[in-house]
């Protein structure tokens, strides 16, 4: 029977079932040649039809994420990562930090590696355990927070913020924030406080977030939520940028 009039395909495609209905007709001919039980062909058909459910649900969530292309594990030079830092990863891409809400602040001077260090540490929480992740400039999402205050839809853009399991926010030390921009950062810092991840990179040492807060008492307490449940990664030594830049100048062209 052609399987565009099959019954049991066109159920499994009025069910959205794709994948199991694209594969039926092959796989009945193989359970009939292999003599696989009942059983067998339906639990095959399932998992075909959830590892494909799971493999568009991973690619929409990257797609959906922001997070840089070339900046994977893969791409990462662990070896000149800091020895306290390398020794982090392996735990961090275990993921069990963001069931627990704990944050993750990078500090170190620009080209350190700390950017390329959150969104490889991201994309593996996607790929791995399939958590909703966000990665923006911390710039673009105050602007963007901002902007959605003064049209009245600050709670509703929280929300939507709300749904991701780990928000990275790139560079906070380079937002050199108004009153009002320093209080929608504020505002998503509490909102998320004991409740979801963030994972924050700064040039900037605590003792320099007035530079950020303006304020001296929102700065410690914009300090003292990030911190309370935290892992701090503290990105030394050469700019791996320059290093990277001094190699390639040495190397013989031809």
């Amino acid at each position: 029977m052609p399987t565009d009039t099959d019954p049991t395909v066109m159920l499994l495609r009025s069910f959205f079932l794709t994948t199991m209905a694209g594969q039926y007709e092959a796989v009945m001919q193989r359970a009939e040649k292999e003599g696989w039980s009942h059983r067998e062909v339906l639990r095959h058909l399932c998992e075909s039809e959830a590892a494909e459910r799971g493999q568009r649900r991973t690619a929409r969530l990257l797609a959906d994420s922001g997070l840089p292309e070339t900046k994977t594990l893969s791409t990462l030079e662990e070896k000149l990562l800091p020895a306290k830092v390398r020794r982090q990863l392996p735990a961090l891409i275990e993921g069990g930090f963001v069931d627990r809400a704990v944050n993750v602040l990078a500090f170190g001077l620009p080209g350190r590696g700390k950017t390329h260090f959150l969104a490889a540490l991201g994309r593996e929480l996607i790929l791995r355990h399939g958590k909703r992740v966000l990665f923006r400039p911390a710039f673009k999402l105050v602007g963007k927070l901002l902007a959605a205050k003064r049209d009245l839809r600050l709670e509703a853009e929280l929300k939507k913020l709300d749904r991701y399991d780990v928000l990275i926010l790139d560079d906070i030390g380079y937002v050199q924030q108004s009153r009002e921009e320093m209080e929608v950062l504020f505002t998503l810092l509490a909102e998320r406080y004991e409740r979801r991840s963030l994972l924050i990179s700064s040039n900037l040492v605590f003792s320099q977030w007035d530079q950020i807060f303006k304020d001296p008492l929102t700065t410690m307490a914009a300090i003292d939520r990030l911190v309370h449940h935290s892992i701090i990664l503290e990105f030394e030594g050469a700019s791996q940028r320059v290093k990277k830049a001094t190699e390639s100048a040495g190397q013989p062209t031809g």
